[in-house]
This record gives structure tokens, C-alpha cells and sequence, in this order.
């Protein structure tokens, strides 16, 4: 009885209108005061409870890191990186956006984020050069959808938080089919690319794939930060969270300057820029590339040695020294042949005024970054994103509360068990009610609501866990995109000024990419469960 009424409730407010969060929470509370033994008391409790979870405390740090990526041109490198690497082929440009949002995700971990960041860009490119701008909105419609699949991923800290399972074994294992998904839609785009006969992107070299490589190197390396400092047991996914955040913004504002008081001011002058290889120009360039190789060796030679017990921070920077400064003669000799060793000397000296200019720029300015408009623009429209995630979490927590004082999940195991539900089955009954659910829903808030209810039958009918999460990942991927309430869908219609339906028509071919890889995924465990177990073993289920 109480089920019924607890759905009914739901389904009764969502149909009226009513915000999904507002609609947990509100048929929670009822079900509690007037049809359940339960305490009202327990409202209050599950509330503050959902509110001090340590788990969910990664999400607003993660959409703050995401948001100063967007707003400080890591984007727009990415991408001159993905058409470096993949633009010569046909429909290269279509596939670069591809290869850009599949490592945007892997810093944003927000779809929407990496739709508008990206796509942005991307779809005016594409537009250029001759494509539709039907097939453009497509491709990154259906790109963006990885924002949630490849890690870090908000959509897996709620998965993990509503579960108890390990965030650390969720990022592992989105990790292949992350790779996979975005492999399939470039296949699908080259394949329409030779029907259509859709340009091809010249090759420009090695040299060019460098330097896009270099100039999103800084932006890129968050990835490491987080999946290093997290499997090298440096830090847990939140606090990984909290670094990640911290690093985006001095990387958006000290480093690329693409906001904040510094914007567009550059390292090096005009007057400096425009000579070729000076000494002041070698002194300074190999100056960075001896201090970049110093920073990432220090990172990453403590995230793997930081449980050897003969391995000391003196040591490993008296090493890291050692090589970086065989890089700075190394690029000084290469830029200017002439240059001796003796030499070296006059280059690093000539350097040094640039370094000044910037060091006191940077000082001057550090205390108004943190006040300047940029900067307060990009907290306050964080702020509103975290505030209606976690509204939108904490009602649904207090929803799964309810489930479980009910006992509905066991019921409903029982009753799947009874009727001779093996797991083949019972995964395509999740699959059918996650892609009906996901087209009216926001992914967390849906996610939190069928999470409890189907992890006590998947654990009794022997379906892995992490698998189970990646599986319902995806299908968040594939609700995102299907109407009437795919989000993507709207953030695309946005950014490119179709119309809905357009965007919907767009995208439909790509769809039915993904739903062939939700059957890979569903029915190919070892693609979700390979590298978590490798690395961490299988996650231990204990009093479930």
C-alpha cells in the first residue's frame, strides 16, 4: 500500500510540474507522516545526514574545476589538439570535437559543461568549413554525453554515494568504455563522412600536434592530478576534488590568462615575441621547460613512490633537478646552434627580466583574481549548479530512505527472484526502465531513486556492482539525449539557435550508436570490471 501511494505521490507531482527535487522530498514527507511507523524525526535526520556526506562533498568541487576549465580556454586548446591529431582524416573535424570533448570530460566530469564548452567552438568550426549544421549539433550532442561516462564523473560520485561502492573502482572502470563509446561515434562519423564526401583537415606534422599538445599540456595534466593523486593513494576522490579546483583556477587565471585582470597579457612582450630566438626569448623558453618537466616529475614521482619506504622528497628532487637541467641546455643548444655551454649563462640572464615582469604582474594581481568580475561570475553560476544538484540529492536520499524503512527494494527482489528473473533478464528490465525514466528525468535525481531499489536484486542475482554502475551510467548517457527532458538536447538548441526538434533529428543517428554500445556494455562485463579489478581488486559487498 505504501509503495503505491509513495509512486503514485511522484509521478502525480512530476506530471503537475512540480521540480523533481520538490517532488522526493514532498511525497517522502508524506509517506512518513501519515502511512508509515517511521518518525517524522527521521526526516530531519536523513537531511542532515545526505548534507554531511563526505562522498557528495566531491560534486560542488568538481563543477567549480569544470567551470573555471570552460571559462579559461582549455577548451579552445583542446581542441586545436584533437585536429592536430585526427583532422586529416575525412570528417576529421567532426571527430576532432569527438577526441576534444572525450578529454574535456575527463576534466569536467559534467555533459552539459563539455556540450557548451566545446561545442561552442566546435560546431562554428565544423560550420565553416562546410558541414551541416544539422550533423555538427549532432556529433556534439552525443559527444558530450561522455562528460558523464569518462572519470571523473559527478553521475559516479552519486552512483557511489548512493551505493556505498568505491568511487576510485567507478572512475577505473569508465575509463574502457569511455574509450570504446568515443571510438564507436568516430567510426559512425567516418563512415557518414566517405557517404557524404565530408572534407578532410591537411596534415600539418608532428611538429603541430606538439604544439597543440604544449599549449593544452597545463590544462591536460589535471587529469593526472586526479586519477594519479587517487590511485597512487595520494588523496581520496574528494579531496582529489579540492586539488582539481584549486589547480583550474590558478591554471585559468596565472598560467593561460584567458580571464581575470591578467587576461590577454602575455609572458612574453611584443617587443620580445617578435624576435626570433633572442637570447632573452631561449633563456625564458627553456627556463619554463626545465621548470614544467621540475613541477610534473615532483607530482608524479610522489604519487607512485608515495608508499616506498627508501624513497625521499630530497632525493626525487635532486633527480627531477638533474634532468631538468639537461633539458634547459638541451632546447638552449637547439634553438641557437652556436650557443656553448659557456653560453648558457648569458641566455639564462637575459630570461630573467621576462621572468620579473611576469612574477610582479602576477603578484600585483593575485589578490584582486580572487575579487575580479571573471572570477566572481564563474563562482556564482558554480553556486547555482551545486545548489540545485545537491538540493536535487539530498531529496532523493531522503526518497531512498523512505524505499528502504518500507523494505520496497527486498520486496521487489523477492518478487523478481520468485518469477525467474536470471541476470540477463534483469538487466534488460533495467536498461527499459532507465531509458523510459531518463527521458523525464535529470540523471542524478534518477539515478538516486532506481539505485536502491535495483542494487539489492542485482547483488542477489550475482551482477558486479561496478558493472551494474557503469551500465546505468550509460544509459544516464543515452536519457540525456532523448526527448522530452534531455538536457544536452536544450544545451545544444541553445548554443546553435535550432529549434528542439532539429536538434532531436540531429542527433538520432548517433543515438542508435550508443544503445549498440549499452549492449556492449550491459552484456560485456570485463570491459567495466577489467581495469578495477586489476588495479583494486572486486569491490567487497558488505551489509547490503
Amino acid at each position: 500500500m505504501e509503495t503505491a501511494i509513495l509512486f503514485i505521490l511522484v509521478l502525480g507531482l512530476l506530471f503537475l510540474g512540480v521540480p523533481v527535487a520538490v517532488s522526493l522530498g514532498l511525497s517522502s514527507i508524506i509517506v512518513i507522516a501519515f502511512f508509515s511507523s517511521d518518525s517524522m524525526s527521521s526526516v530531519a535526520l536523513q537531511l542532515f545526514t545526505a548534507s554531511q556526506n563526505y562522498t557528495l562533498l566531491a560534486i560542488p568541487f568538481f563543477v567549480l574545476a569544470s567551470a573555471f576549465m570552460s571559462t579559461g580556454g582549455v577548451a579552445r586548446r583542446i581542441i586545436r589538439f584533437s585536429i592536430a591529431t585526427v583532422g586529416h582524416f575525412r570528417g576529421g573535424l567532426a571527430m576532432a570535437s569527438v577526441l576534444a570533448c572525450m578529454m574535456f570530460a575527463a576534466l569536467s566530469g559534467s555533459s552539459p559543461a563539455t556540450v557548451v564548452a566545446i561545442g561552442t567552438i566546435a560546431i562554428a568550426g565544423m560550420r565553416q568549413v562546410g558541414y551541416s549544421k544539422e550533423f555538427a549539433a549532432g556529433v556534439i550532442a552525443n559527444a558530450g554525453t561522455l562528460g558523464i561516462l569518462i572519470p571523473p564523473s559527478i553521475v559516479m560520485v552519486v552512483y557511489a554515494a548512493a551505493t556505498n561502492v568505491s568511487v576510485g573502482r567507478m572512475f577505473l572502470a569508465g575509463v574502457l568504455p569511455g574509450m570504446l563509446a568515443g571510438l564507436m561515434l568516430m567510426i559512425a562519423i567516418y563512415v557518414i563522412a566517405r557517404r557524404r564526401n565530408l572534407p578532410a583537415e591537411d596534415w600539418k606534422g608532428f611538429g603541430e600536434i606538439l604544439k597543440g599538445g604544449k599549449e593544452a599540456g597545463w590544462g591536460l595534466f589535471l587529469i593526472i592530478i586526479i586519477i594519479g593523486g587517487i590511485y597512487g593513494g595520494v588523496f581520496t576522490p574528494t579531496e582529489a576534488a579540492a586539488v582539481a579546483a584549486v589547480y583550474a583556477f590558478f591554471i585559468a587565471l596565472f598560467i593561460y590568462r584567458d580571464m581575470g585582470p591578467m587576461r590577454e597579457r602575455r609572458w612574453l612582450s611584443e617587443e620580445v615575441d617578435q624576435q626570433n630566438y633572442t637570447p632573452a626569448r631561449i633563456g625564458f623558453s627553456a627556463t619554463v621547460y626545465a621548470l614544467a618537466f621540475f613541477f610534473v616529475w615532483m607530482v608524479l614521482s610522489f604519487f607512485v613512490t608515495a608508499d616506498w619506504e627508501n624513497v625521499t622528497a630530497s632525493g626525487r628532487a635532486w633527480v627531477g633537478l638533474a634532468f631538468s637541467l639537461a633539458i634547459f641546455v638541451a632546447y638552449a643548444m637547439w634553438r641557437d646552434p652556436e650557443t656553448s655551454v659557456a653560453n648558457l649563462p648569458r641566455n639564462l640572464a637575459a630570461g630573467l627580466p621576462v621572468w620579473g615582469r611576469n612574477l610582479t604582474m602576477m603578484g600585483r594581481h593575485f589578490v584582486g583574481t580572487f575579487f575580479h568580475p571573471d572570477t566572481r561570475k564563474v563562482m556564482v553560476d558554480s553556486s547555482k549548479t551545486i545548489i540545485m544538484l545537491m538540493f536535487i540529492i539530498v531529496n532523493a536520499l531522503l526518497f531512498a530512505h523512505v524505499l528502504t524503512a518500507e523494505r520496497i527494494p527486498q520486496t521487489i527482489t523477492d518478487l523478481m527472484v520468485d518469477a525467474g528473473f536470471t541476470w540477463f533478464t534483469f538487466l534488460i528490465a533495467v536498461n527499459i526502465l532507465l531509458l523510459i525514466g531518463g527521458q523525464f528525468m535529470e540523471p542524478s535525481g534518477l539515478l538516486l531513486i532506481v539505485a536502491p531499489v535495483v542494487f539489492p536484486i542485482a547483488m542477489e542475482l550475482g551482477v558486479d556492482p561496478i558493472h551494474l554502475g557503469i551500465i546505468m551510467v550509460v544509459n544516464m548517457e543515452i536519457g540525456m539525449i532523448t526527448p522530452p527532458i534531455g538536457l544536452n538536447l536544450f544545451v545544444t538548441s541553445g548554443i546553435t539557435g535550432m529549434s528542439l526538434i532539429q536538434v532531436v533529428r540531429a542527433a538520432a543517428p548517433f543515438v542508435a550508436v550508443l544503445l549498440v554500445f549499452l549492449v556492449i556494455v550491459t552484456y560485456v562485463p570485463a570491459l567495466s570490471t577489467a581495469l578495477p579489478y586489476a588495479l583494486m581488486g572486486p569491490e567487497i559487498i558488505t551489509n547490503r
